[in-house]
């Protein structure tokens, strides 16, 4: 096998959480690329030898040309569906454009690149319009460019899973377009990355196109029946209701599943798509076993149900901190950041208790006041912000970048910190944070900590008329994480001083 390194980008997506550790279990030399080295360092498979991690932005030129240089080949994985920008066409040419000069400058062999099925339809939707200009674009640059054009991918996880999900889960009636009736080709995860990595192994796969799929041809509304037999729900009704437009539908599924408004909004318009393959060579070039739509979907529920999610349509993005957490230094800003804090000491030690912490929210909710945290995710989710109803990817373990309910996790330092970004729709800039202390005689401290950094007057007046719910909210979670832990409390919970740190202007 070929010594030189093999380049993943979007290495925290869904499909390159899972790429990376299948090519250092083939042996391979892989160059995770991410911009955030923090959201790769916590990976189980951060220490393998054969692995490097780089930090590079798609959008600056000179650090991804730095992240490229030396390798062999790259896995161009990335794309602007679920980050938020306001021009995600403009966004994925720019990236695109970078990948194809930095791969033909530093003379890479080979740019493997995963885009969608649907593309040739009479009207393709933006996002496939766009993903098809990122293929034309790496396929014009002087480096050969293999394309593999997918359907909806299933695998527990995915964003197309996860709809499907949560939509057949919690409505027995289902409000559907006319497009319910559009044909697809659902493909399990497994042979996605199956093709990707067989695709580095077959040069003659080199320049082509090819169209990826599973066994089964189906319509959205034989995928959602066929989801409610694998996981034991009575019969689904699909209503078809014309002239229904996917900003009411990105809304709908926005209110019923964890989805963000504007990424529902994006994958229902490319719904509407008919994607099926139309060529079954690369079936011939890379065998393998490919998993029907009941067997996919069979597969992904087992692992939701183990909390064995690997990686989930919620670990892409930048893990944005602000700068007055991310520095620890409050002059980064101006204004003044409010401060509310407690604290309880047990009897027991900091690893006895960190579990309770490191598995806090999702199934298993707040440790007390559940119900004032289903109406603040209620009211968070009204109004565009997360809410509760995306949980987390594992109720056991917390890695940097894992979304937690309407949190981001910045630090998890085990067994003495936790660190959460909020991404509540918010009129200031929020954070929690919890830190273990081990002190003498078998005994540890919980403190509980909440800071923000209001915007304006809404933000002073949002502080203070939800201040007294922080300490009826602090007092009850820390009363019953001592509680759960086994462990008796010695002192508290208290309060401690309330801090207002100045932040300097300038």
């Amino acid at each position: 096998m070929d010594d030189k390194i093999i380049l993943v980008t979007g290495a925290t997506g869904y499909i390159g959480g899972r790429l990376v550790p299948l090519l250092l279990n083939k042996g391979y030399r892989v160059r995770a690329v991410a911009r955030s080295r923090s959201k790769l360092a916590c990976r189980p498979w951060a220490e393998h030898p054969n692995l490097e991690i780089a930090v590079a932005d798609l959008l600056d030129f000179e650090s991804l040309n730095t992240a490229v240089r030396g390798c062999r080949a790259a896995f161009y994985l990335v794309h602007s569906m679920n980050s938020g920008v306001q021009d995600q066409e403009e966004t994925d040419r720019q990236a695109a454009q970078n990948m194809a000069r930095a791969a033909t400058k530093e003379g890479l062999e080979r740019i493997i690149y995963l885009s969608d099925l649907g593309e040739d339809s009479s009207n393709p939707s933006r996002h496939l319009r766009s993903r098809a200009k990122v293929g034309s674009i790496l396929q014009s640059s002087a480096v050969s460019t293999t394309i593999l054009r997918s359907s909806i991918i299933l695998g527990s996880g995915s964003v197309s899973f996860e709809l499907v999900r949560y939509l057949t889960e919690r409505m027995p009636i289902i409000l559907v377009p006319q497009w319910v009736d559009t044909l697809s080709q659902p493909i399990s995860v497994r042979n996605v990355l199956g093709y990707l990595a067989g695709c580095l192994e077959k040069k003659q796969t080199a320049g082509k196109t090819y169209d990826i799929g599973g066994p089964d041809v189906l319509t959205y509304e034989d995928i959602f029946r066929i989801y409610a037999q694998e996981s034991g729900l009575s019969k689904r009704f699909l209503i078809k209701v014309p002239f229904l437009n996917s900003k009411f539908l990105s809304c709908y599924a926005h209110l019923v599943t964890p989805l963000p408004a504007n990424l529902a909004e994006t994958l229902i318009d490319s719904f509407r798509d008919k994607a099926v393959c139309q060529d079954q060579e690369i079936k011939e070039l890379i065998p393998q076993d490919l998993l029907s739509c009941r067997e996919a979907i069979s597969v992904a529920l087992q692992k939701v149900n183990r909390d064995q999610v690997q990686t989930c349509w919620m670990d892409a993005g930048e893990l944005d901190a602000p700068e007055w957490i991310a520095h620890g230094d409050v002059a980064y800003a101006g204004g003044t950041v409010l401060e509310c804090a407690y604290e309880v000491t047990l009897q027991g030690s900091v690893w006895e208790v960190w579990p309770m912490l490191e598995s806090i929210g999702g199934s298993r909710g707040w440790y007390g006041m559940d119900v004032l945290w289903r109406i603040r995710g209620d009211m968070d989710r009204l109004v565009g912000g997360p809410g509760l109803r995306r949980g987390r990817r594992d109720q056991s373990r917390l890695q940097v970048g894992d979304a937690l309910d309407f949190w981001r996790v910045l630090k998890v330092e085990p067994p003495n910190g936790l660190l959460l970004l909020s991404e509540m729709k918010l009129p200031g800039e929020a954070m929690l944070e919890f830190r273990l202390l081990e002190l003498p005689g078998g005994q540890v401290k919980i403190v509980q900590i909440a800071r923000f950094l209001p915007s304006g007057l809404s933000g002073l007046l949002y502080w203070y008329l939800s201040y007294p719910l922080h300490g009826l909210v602090f007092k009850s979670m820390l009363q019953n994480i001592s509680r759960e832990s086994g462990h008796s409390v010695l002192s508290g919970p208290t309060m401690l001083q309330e801090k207002q740190q100045a932040l300097h202007q300038g």
